[in-house]
């Protein structure tokens, strides 16, 4: 009967520890998205500056996300499914698609200036939501 209730209070742990877990997580992709947006405002040409986008999209929406580039960086590889995915408070959520509809812009802009200030507005958005 211990082996039973030794089990049982091991799985709790790890039900109670779930929420927590996934709550650092998508913290960690949130951060390292603004991290990678902020990166790309401030890059000096256009081939880094998109660089960084795609950093930071691959961040917002995981491996099986739209937009995810599968040939770029994923500095969140390891922190979870994408912030997009991850997050459950629907207003964050909203934001953070917003964020990544500014990035997916940003990455078809030619022009150095307009790319670093598309980058700026997704990184101001993802900043909002930390």
């Amino acid at each position: 009967m211990k082996f039973f209730s030794v089990a049982g209070l091991a799985g709790a742990c790890l039900l109670i520890a779930a929420p927590a877990f996934a709550a650092v997580a998508v913290s960690a992709e949130i951060a390292q998205a603004h991290s990678h947006a902020t990166f790309a405002a401030k890059a000096g040409t256009i081939d880094a500056v998109h660089m960084h986008m795609h950093h930071s999209l691959n961040c917002l929406v995981g491996p099986k996300g739209e937009g995810f580039d599968a040939s770029q960086m994923n500095p969140c590889a390891s922190a979870g499914n994408g912030a997009i995915t991850d997050e459950t408070d629907a207003a964050k959520k909203a934001k953070l698609e917003s964020a990544k509809a500014d990035l997916m812009k940003g990455l078809t802009e030619t022009d150095l200036k307009t790319a670093q200030a598309t980058a700026n507005s997704a990184a101001m958005t993802i900043a909002s939501v930390q």
